[in-house]
């Protein structure tokens, strides 16, 4: 019986596992479309959102792959990087231009399988162009004339009747795709040497660089004959919605002065307490996300951590505050700083391709969530710690041990002063002193080495510790 019952569990894990995986082609009549959107500048955030689509509609088994796009370019690597994950799809991809694919974005529609416009939609004007928009070194144009070339190449050719011959022609002619970078590229009838090359919709057409127009991704797939198909179309997760809102900047500069006020008020009190968790719950809330979204790199994090040992060194080790304050406060602004920053992007500042202000933006709200929370601290502070509100008295010790109650640290005057005691222990300079066959803390006066066992005689008596001088 027994043997029976783990036959029926094996043979219902192995239905599981035939339901898990997706249907072939030939049992499964549905097709099944899965559509991205691309509507923002071509940056590292777009590699990532097409390498997290593409790795979803590959696991769901999709047939066939859509992306919704307009844009109006951004970085020549990012879209490297795009249309490289496209051309190396084993499904078909086909891009819907709703509206513009310009620069940047032509590059990946020239890396999709099939292109599709809207009415008043536009492709092209691929060349590279700093913030200010002018055109970049030759260096720059070369690379994307390159790249746009190899694009239109890769999908090789096509046969071709005209006239009642069949020829062999380029799916994307490469000479009209290097006519949308470089300029004193000339294609007979279609652009002369003095302009980039921008398609329409009906020109794109003509050319051969879109299969069709559409007003719609249903239109899209009924003009490529796909006909009975369901669409999952890409929508954020919880996860995702909750990532994006623990990297907006706002949540971020709140985060920021959890973490300067836990330090603030942690250095304010003695021992480990609710200071050091709210410090510690705003580190992990501040940077576990940018570490999620690939944002953060590791010297950043390694350079804030530094900054904070460096300060409390500075607090707790060396007297004052010096070099040591001044470089921890450096390290951990910038290191708060950079980790908002995607480090993908830092190359790009010197060269012109990304705006300085990229770099100042989170700057500017560390700084003002650094300020701001000081401020807040020193408030709180004064407010809470030497002022009086019911809310002092529930979180602040306020009890007093007054000398009235019998309550004092050392006498006030020992009568110890001129008289003369052995070393117990050497004074470095701190130590112990023999005298009347007692034991009291002594130091050396003016920081002076003592040995033990030395005749000394008491010239002060503060704060509990007897200053002695070695008699000669």
């Amino acid at each position: 019986m027994l043997r029976y019952f783990f036959l029926f569990l094996w043979g219902l894990s192995a239905l599981r596992a035939v339901a898990a995986e997706p249907l072939s082609d030939a049992v499964r009549s549905v097709k099944k479309v899965y559509v991205f959107p691309i509507r923002e500048e071509i940056m590292p955030s777009v590699v990532r959102l097409t390498d997290k689509c593409l790795r979803e509609a590959e696991r769901q088994g999709a047939d066939f792959v859509v992306i919704d796009m307009n844009t109006y370019g951004g970085l020549v690597d990012a879209a490297d990087s795009v249309r490289t994950r496209i051309l190396n799809f084993a499904r078909p991809v086909y891009l819907f231009v709703n509206n513009q694919a310009a620069s940047a974005g032509a590059l990946i529609a020239l890396a999709a399988d099939s292109v599709w416009m809207r009415d008043g939609a536009s492709m092209g004007a691929a060349t590279v162009v700093g913030q200010d928009g002018t055109a970049m070194p030759d260096k720059y144009q070369s690379f994307m004339r390159g790249m746009m070339r190899a694009t239109a190449e890769a999908h090789g050719k096509v046969p071709d009747v005209t006239g009642g011959d069949t020829v062999w022609r380029w799916h994307r002619d490469p000479l009209v795709a290097e006519a949308m970078v470089d300029p004193s590229v000339v294609v007979p009838g279609l652009v002369d040497s003095t302009k980039v090359l921008t398609f329409s919709a009906n020109e794109a057409v003509k050319w051969h660089f879109a299969e069709g127009k559409a007003s719609s991704v249903e239109q899209l797939l009924a003009e490529a004959g796909v006909t009975d198909y369901e669409i999952y179309e890409y929508q954020p997760t919880g996860v995702d919605k909750l990532l994006g809102f623990l990297t907006n900047p706002a949540f971020q500069g709140v985060m920021i002065m959890l973490i300067i006020g836990g330090i603030y008020f942690e250095l304010q009190t003695p021992g480990l307490g609710f200071p050091s968790i709210v410090a510690v719950v705003g580190t992990l809330l501040y940077f576990a996300p940018l570490y999620l979204e690939g944002m953060l790199a590791n010297w950043e994090l390694i350079v804030f951590i530094v900054g904070i040992i460096l300060i409390v060194l500075e607090i707790f080790v060396t007297p004052g505050f010096g070099v040591l304050g001044i470089l921890g406060i450096i390290a951990v602004v910038l290191g708060l700083t950079f980790a908002m920053i995607d480090s993908d992007l830092l190359r790009y500042v010197t060269t012109g391709e990304v705006a300085l202000g990229y770099v100042f933006r989170p700057l500017g709200v560390v700084i003002i969530s650094v300020a701001g929370s000081l401020l807040l601290c020193f408030w709180l502070g004064k407010r809470f710690l030497t002022g009086h509100s019911r809310l002092r008295d529930r979180v602040v010790l306020t009890s007093s041990m007054s000398v009235g109650d019998g309550y004092v640290s050392r006498a006030t005057d020992r009568g110890l002063v001129g008289r003369k005691g052995v070393t117990a222990t050497a004074l470095r300079p701190a130590g112990k002193v023999l005298l009347d066959e007692e034991m009291y803390e002594a130091a050396g006066e003016n920081g002076l080495f003592i040995p033990g066992n030395r005749i000394v005689t008491i010239v002060r008596d503060e704060g509990g510790v007897l200053y002695c001088r070695e008699i000669e």
